[in-house]
């Protein structure tokens, strides 16, 4: 089945539901409408050359509709970042996939103060040029059956890839990840057992839909199971995502542990009352967050765990099997076995190693890097760059990705636990990152970025040294404003580097 086969048959059977609570148009997008809209949609980008589609367009029934009507139309929607280098990204996702046409926001490129480049297509430029004809032409067409309307867009296979997105590059350079309709259908149609969650639902879309969190979790997952989605394209504004969820009684919401942070501080007692599963992953969730959430809301946030390449959950705590400060239990249909690094063998219960993945979600390839590919899937095992143990129980418990382990001094050390330990010395309202820095004795020296003033650096230090071995205590402590996230929400730890390598020499 395809991606956009599955969307014909729940729009047919829900045509009058409210789709899509549109903030960024202040409009509500019916099931028929999305379904019409789509249609047209495609008619105007089957016109443009090439096997891939640019699209730059923040969270918002745009976006979802430019991903529908790309499919519809034979093209393989490239998803763009625009959250940081927008142009640059587009230029890096022009060359990478060898295209031109990047359907974007006219409101977008002036909200970011940036000029069109050459490709670039707003979608305020193709509205004017929907004619009475192409409406007309797409409600009839819209009338017919299921059968008749799949044979009335493109086909394929569900092993045909469904979408370009591109890694987060906040260890290095983005890689170009191609999922296929089978990946993410593998999530689509696992997630309603994993959070109980049914069409009469109200999801919240907060996330980018450049991120695979965002679209799976807050896109296709709740479009294809024919619930009501409420999309806004910030999810940094946390008083308005606030009043989002209380307004329109939201059920099911996902995010990154800073967002939730951020949601936490903006919103009031009640805001949330109306969630029952609020899902966080990309990061690691801290023990502070996920008690100040529960304090202040009731809610208790299911950490789980994902990666791009996974389409992208592998695993989560569920509502009545939970673990708190695990990533949950594997989703029905993936494996999952931890392996020693260094030999490949797998390892027994409650011993650390490289977490390894198999199953429907993993992705079809790098595209364009066959070496890489192959060096991450082995035999139908992707080798995620993360350490773990998997409990007695099959809970998987994260210990950090293998990148996050640092040589000091000869021995390695996690940066993941010594900010675990570190967020316990620090008042509840603080965030912090762990990075390494080049030195000239030790290899590597460990400095820690916190994001207040509210805090005795030496005693925290000397604290620390009570907790961690002496190689692993960060000798020093940058205070930041905030600390620098990705568009994803996940910490952006190149940047945070690289500003602690620049005090470093101050």
């Amino acid at each position: 089945m395809l991606l956009h086969h599955r969307f014909i048959e729940t729009a047919k059977a829900n045509l009058k539901k409210v789709a899509v609570y549109d903030q960024a148009t202040e409009k509500d997008l019916t099931y028929e409408r999305m379904l019409i809209a789509s249609l047209i949609l495609a008619k105007k980008f089957k016109k443009y050359p090439g096997q891939y589609l640019g699209i730059m367009v923040p969270t918002s029934a745009g976006c979802m509709l430019s991903t529908i009507a790309a499919l519809m139309a034979g093209k393989i929607p490239v998803m763009i970042n625009y959250s940081t280098g927008a142009i640059e990204n587009a230029i890096y996702a022009q060359e990478k996939c060898s295209f031109k046409t990047i359907i974007t926001s006219g409101k977008l490129l002036e909200k970011l103060n940036l000029s069109p480049i050459k490709g670039m297509v707003c979608l305020e430029d193709v509205m004017p040029t929907i004619t009475i004809f192409n409406k007309l032409s797409a409600a009839f067409t819209a009338k017919r059956s299921v059968a008749l309307l799949k044979k009335a867009v493109e086909g394929g296979s569900e092993e045909d890839v469904s979408v370009i997105l591109f890694t987060s590059g906040s260890e290095k350079e983005p890689k170009a990840v191609q999922l296929t309709h089978k990946n993410i259908l593998h999530n689509v149609d696992n997630i309603p057992e994993l959070l109980n969650c049914s069409p009469e639902d109200t999801y919240l879309a907060n996330l980018p839909l450049f991120h695979v969190f965002g679209l799976t979790v807050n896109f296709w997952h709740p479009l294809i199971m024919g619930a009501s989605i409420v999309a806004y394209p910030n999810p940094l504004d946390y008083k308005i995502i606030s009043r989002l969820v209380k307004h329109y009684k939201i059920n099911i919401m996902a995010g990154t542990p800073a967002f939730y942070y951020g949601y936490y501080k903006k919103s009031k007692p009640g805001d949330y009352a109306s969630i029952r599963a609020a899902v966080s992953g990309a990061d690691k969730l801290t023990q502070h967050i996920f008690d100040a959430f529960y304090k202040k809301h009731g809610v208790t946030i299911l950490e789980g765990y994902g990666t791009t390449e996974t389409s992208p959950v592998i695993s989560i705590n569920r509502i009545d099997k939970h673990k708190i400060g695990s990533i949950g239990l594997p989703i029905r249909g993936a494996q999952v076995k931890i392996v020693d690094r260094e030999t490949g063998e797998t390892l027994p219960a409650n011993t650390e190693g490289k977490i390894i993945v198999k199953g429907d979600m993993v992705m079809k390839g790098y595209l364009g890097d066959l070496e890489e590919t192959s060096l991450r899937i082995r035999n139908g095992w992707y080798d995620t760059g993360d350490m773990g143990i998997i409990d007695e129980d099959g809970f998987i418990w994260h210990r950090g990705r293998l990148k996050r382990f640092v040589k000091v001094g000869g021995e390695m050390v996690s940066l993941v636990r010594v900010e675990s330990v570190l967020e316990t010395l620090l008042p509840d309202d603080t965030l912090c990152c762990v990075v390494d820095v080049p030195n000239p004795t030790k290899g590597a020296e460990i400095v820690a970025a916190i994001a207040t003033s509210e805090i005795d650096k030496r005693k925290i230090i000397k604290e620390l040294g009570k907790l961690l071995p002496s190689i692993a205590v960060p000798k020093v402590i940058h205070i930041m404003e905030e600390i620098p996230m990705m568009g994803s929400g996940k910490v952006n730890f190149r940047e945070v580097e690289r500003i602690c390598r620049n005090l470093q020499k101050d």
